[in-house]
């Protein structure tokens, strides 16, 4: 037998997504897979002043890169559309002719105004429990306009109309929307239509304690898209927002959160949103990426720094970047960790020439590169075997000629392992690299 749970995503076009609105987005299709049910997308873009293509793209495209698919909506189709509600005003235009009819709207100053009932509404929601609010006063609870002087709907009336209209069974959104539900369940009522399952999801707060807001740090979509993320990961920092699979794991695969998933194991408690812990989590997807999906993913990344790869044999690209697996977590980094295999004019880094770039290290530098010239097998190992030997002669420490050898190749104090990075360079370019460096003394 079909399932009849309907849900839906209906997002503003109004800027980017927000990784709120993506964590709604995210849930409603985890019940959706959960219960073999249906995900609806729904574009609500009343706001005609502020509604852009652009932000509708961004919209499809931020949950298409979080592989969350719907079932009916734009670009799927589907019986129960139109998907945009600027393309659904006959509709309506008949549920307002509906409560004219019941008695239930009046005009007021070029505007039409919903009668409340003066009652106490009970709300039993799938997540916050029994709720109840007093409607009784129209000084508290003014009658609500569903219509503007210009002609424009309120968000309350077209939301509850056209989740009527699409046959959505279970309501799933922020707990920012549950002082509106009350309002919502007399607009069903006034209908005469069966009231859906309600769903409030704790709201996404920052570290302060602050509401999550579009200007704050992680707070569009794009950070994660345009920050060399990985979806899954994404995906996955988002589910532990309001939800966990109770035994502590933090690293879970989609198709078990579809498995365990349900409404009521939801929390209560808002969710604290931390960035650090998301790009940790990135780090640990990125470890176990296979290789060919990671080394896409980092020629994409330094091409979009500006490195031009295709100067490079595709076997010293393949070798240098699997010297930098392992030692990242979000591909945006990558660049910088590695960009010295793609640069000859790259710069210093001031703190490390300040440390290592001093008279005292000169002769040290020197003894390191006639042995590094002396070198027949340009190899790790013997690589390696040259430096530690050259430091015993010099009667130093193997870290007083790693560092500045470290830093007068790359340009930096870490990075890769040493010996395989000078293998990766070879003997020609780390050679002139450290005659470079010599000139900086």
């Amino acid at each position: 037998m079909p399932s009849t749970v309907r849900v839906r995503f209906a997002p503003s076009p109004t800027g980017f997504l927000h990784i709120g609105g993506a964590r709604t987005a995210l849930f409603n299709w985890l019940y959706a897979k959960h219960t073999d049910g249906t995900l609806v997308l729904r574009i609500e873009d009343t706001d005609r002043a502020r509604n852009t293509e652009e932000a509708t793209r961004a919209i499809y495209d931020g949950l298409r890169w979080l592989g969350l698919d719907w079932d009916e909506g734009p670009e799927a189709g589907g019986n129960v559309g139109p998907y945009f509600q600027s393309e659904r005003e006959a509709i309506y235009l008949s549920y307002l002719d509906k409560l004219r009819a019941a008695g239930r709207v009046y005009d007021d100053a070029g505007s039409v105004r919903f009668r409340f009932e003066r009652e106490k509404v009970v709300v039993d929601d799938v997540i916050c429990g029994h709720i109840e609010f007093d409607m009784t006063s129209a000084e508290t609870n003014p009658d609500m306009t569903i219509r503007r002087p210009d002609g424009s709907w309120i968000f309350h009336f077209v939301n509850v109309v056209d989740d009527i209209e699409m046959k959505i069974s279970h309501v799933i959104r922020g707990e920012d929307h549950l002082s509106n539900t009350p309002k919502h369940v007399q607009l069903y009522r006034a209908f005469g239509a069966t009231l859906p399952h309600f769903a409030h999801i704790p709201l996404i707060l920052n570290k302060d304690g602050s509401k999550m807001s579009k200007r704050d740090q992680g707070a569009s979509l794009n950070t994660y898209v345009d920050g060399g993320y990985l979806p899954e990961a994404v995906r996955n920092y988002l589910c532990l927002l309001g939800w966990s699979p109770k035994d502590n794991r933090e690293k879970i695969e989609m198709e078990e959160v579809v498995r365990l998933f349900e409404l009521e194991k939801v929390h209560r408690k808002n969710a604290a949103f931390d960035l650090e812990k998301c790009t940790w989590l990135n780090g640990e997807y990125v470890r176990e990426l296979n290789d060919d999906r990671f080394h896409n993913l980092a020629r994409q990344a330094l091409e979009k720094a500006g490195f031009d790869l295709s100067r490079f044999p595709a076997d010293y690209v393949r070798a240098a970047l699997e010297t930098c697996k392992g030692k990242f977590k979000i591909f945006s980094e990558l660049p910088g960790y590695c960009g010295f295999y793609f640069n000859d004019d790259f710069e210093y880094n001031p703190e490390g020439v300040a440390k290592h770039f001093v008279l005292e290290n000169k002769p040290y530098l020197l003894a390191v590169r006639d042995a590094f010239a002396a070198l027949e097998n340009f190899d790790a190992v013997n690589l390696e075997t040259a430096l530690k030997a050259t430091a015993t002669q010099r009667g130093v420490k193997v870290g007083v000629l790693v560092h500045p050898t470290r830093l007068t190749v790359t340009g930096s104090n870490a990075g890769p392992s040493l010996y395989h990075l000078l293998e990766i360079l070879g003997k020609e370019k780390v050679l002139a690299r450290i005659e470079r460096g010599l000139a900086l003394f």
